[in-house]
């Protein structure tokens, strides 16, 4: 059995053969360093959305946008937003063990859970969400989570939720804070794509030999450069 994170399975829809690379042979695509005020966004974000968790009340930006729903309230709430652990799901028809943490999860009255993720920029266009192309790796993560829960037996909604945090840059200085307008975006998903990705990741770890690399993958290029093969 394989596990196979919510990271990797995207990285296999960027291209095969960096994660066939990565995966097979132990060769990973060159990072860069950890974005850390996003990170503490997201912690923040999360313990906010805690204290109305607690209370199993609707925090107020919910109800600014019309959403009516809670912070879900489960045992596993914190197992599942850990990056090491997750929502879990076995794939039997290919032996993988795919799983993802999503950064929160609301709860309407019916029962029906929508995947939340909090997001952290500075951009003029604040309003575009979608018109990006980064933005595709935003809403197939979530459409992971949503999968993954699904699986585990509940009722999730084909709608998700990104909770932007926007710095602002008008301000006449720095002061030693950022300030920053928040506002939510849904996104209506389907992982109707995933079972297939899944089976293609199988089969790419039987492969002896790299798959073909995606169209214009830089990352390729560099593999090749190096000799990785």
């Amino acid at each position: 059995m394989h596990k196979i994170s919510r990271s990797k399975l995207d990285l296999f829809t960027e291209c095969p053969r960096c994660f066939w690379l990565d995966q097979v042979k132990g060769v990973k695509r060159p990072s860069g360093p950890a974005f850390s005020l996003n990170i503490a966004v997201d912690e923040l974000f999360k313990k906010e959305f805690d204290v109305y968790r607690a209370k199993g009340t609707t925090h107020p930006m919910m109800k600014e946008y019309g959403i009516k729903a809670v912070p879900f309230q489960h045992e596993k709430i914190d197992v599942w937003r850990s990056n090491f652990t997750g929502v879990q799901y076995h794939h039997k028809l290919t032996d993988l063990l795919v799983f993802g943490a999503p950064d929160d999860i609301w709860v309407t009255p019916d029962g029906t859970l929508h995947v939340v993720d909090y997001k952290a920029t500075s951009t003029k266009d604040e309003t575009d969400f979608g018109s990006k192309e980064h933005h595709s790796h935003y809403m197939r993560q979530v459409e992971v989570y949503q999968w993954l829960l699904r699986q585990n037996g509940f009722k999730v909604s084909d709608t998700a939720y990104f909770v932007f945090a926007n710095a602002r840059k008008k301000e006449d200085g720095f002061h030693g804070r950022l300030d920053f307008e928040i506002k939510i975006f849904p996104h209506v998903g389907t992982d109707s794509w995933i079972e297939p990705i899944l089976e293609g990741i199988a089969h790419c770890f039987k492969k002896k030999k790299s798959p073909a690399s995606a169209d214009g993958c830089e990352f390729c290029q560099y593999t090749k450069s190096a000799g990785a093969e």
